[in-house]
């Protein structure tokens, strides 16, 4: 199982998925740019100490990452998507796609990507949107759980 973050901005977030990948053995690949340098104290500070864990791919630009994995299975997490992320159909070897913490994928992106495009259904009035780590969590658990691993 991979996560990506495409042009992640907030250390603490990524810091946090990077530990949730270590802890379930996931590959964690960052999509520049980062709103962040990669040694920032936070981002440190929020892995703990299980970066050594972490098996992590760095990608220039979306663009690298997709001539890199254009053929391997992506499913796309967004609030602006339609499909409900239980409906997904999880493979092992999938590429798990989140946006930007302040204005995720673009519609562009999803809209080329519908029948693979799938959001967290939020029920509370006026909340916009969930923080990244906890979607991601979701999202994983949810992969790893159709797939019997948990």
């Amino acid at each position: 199982m991979n996560v990506v973050l495409v042009e992640p901005e907030i250390p603490p977030n990524t810091g946090s998925i990077a530990r949730l990948c270590a802890a379930t053995l996931t590959t964690l690949h960052l999509v520049a740019p980062l709103g962040f340098k990669i040694d920032d104290k936070h981002l440190k500070r929020a892995g703990l100490d299980y970066w050594e864990y972490v098996d992590l791919r760095l990608h220039d630009s979306w663009e690298d990452f997709v001539k890199e994995h254009a053929q391997k299975r992506l499913l796309f997490f967004s609030k602006k998507a339609l499909l409900s992320y239980t409906k997904a159909a999880y493979a092992e070897d999938a590429f798990l796609v989140f946006g930007p913490e302040t204005r995720g994928l673009s519609q562009e992106l999803l809209d080329a990507n519908r029948e693979r495009a799938y959001k967290i259904p939020m029920m509370g009035q006026g909340v916009r949107s969930l923080n990244l780590s906890n979607a991601v969590s979701v999202v994983l658990y949810e992969a790893l759980r159709q797939l019997g691993k948990v």
